[in-house]
């Protein structure tokens, strides 16, 4: 009994460490490094870095997404951008679930927060007002999504995990979506 609670007090004392360490990261470095971490040295390990990987990075696109979403809903001066950014909440919020749902099930942290680049473009854009919002909004909007069409094309084709690899291949056609329309309305305000 002993052993066991010394053993639990150890580990404890490392992970307790290994998150004190980490506060210089970002959220999406400490989930990908504690999801490494909780693989090592496993037959699994592989697999589980690059479902981490792909996870962490996916998580903080969506809540890129939801968040400019609601930024554009809130600050957008055309109705286009005001749509766009509703239709950002809804699908990504539903991908933004499964996705959480996933990673649970495959014992997965994903990050609280999204990654510092994200957060960066999120403060750019809080800084922007009227027309010159709706235009850096949908700039965004195009780059996010070219991101995340490639990323999610990556793990349609080659993650191993059958679940991780079918939410991929699922969400791709409307992130394709999402691309499409949002050059198609940036393209529209650059005439």
């Amino acid at each position: 009994m002993k052993k066991i609670f010394s053993t639990g007090l150890i580990a404890s004392a490392l992970l307790f460490g290994t998150i004190a360490c980490n506060q210089e990261q970002g959220a999406v470095e400490e989930a990908q490094e504690t999801n490494e971490q909780m693989a090592d040295n496993t037959a699994m390990e592989d697999q589980m870095t690059n479902m981490s990987e792909f996870a962490t990075q996916a998580a903080s696109n969506g809540m890129l997404e939801v968040e400019a979403g609601k930024l554009a809903q809130e600050k957008g001066q055309d109705q286009q951008v005001k749509d766009y950014g509703q239709m950002m909440v809804t699908d990504h919020t539903k991908a933004n679930d499964q996705l959480k749902q996933l990673a649970q099930q495959n014992n997965l942290m994903l990050p609280d927060s999204m990654s510092q680049a994200h957060m960066d473009k999120m403060q750019e854009l809080r800084d922007k007002t009227g027309a010159d919002f709706d235009k850096s909004y949908m700039e965004l909007m195009v780059s996010s999504h070219e991101d995340a069409v490639s990323l999610f094309e990556d793990a349609s084709n080659n993650m191993e995990n059958a679940e991780m690899k079918n939410f991929a291949s699922t969400t791709l056609p409307t992130l394709r979506q999402h691309l499409d329309r949002a050059n198609q309305i940036n393209d529209g305000m650059n005439q």
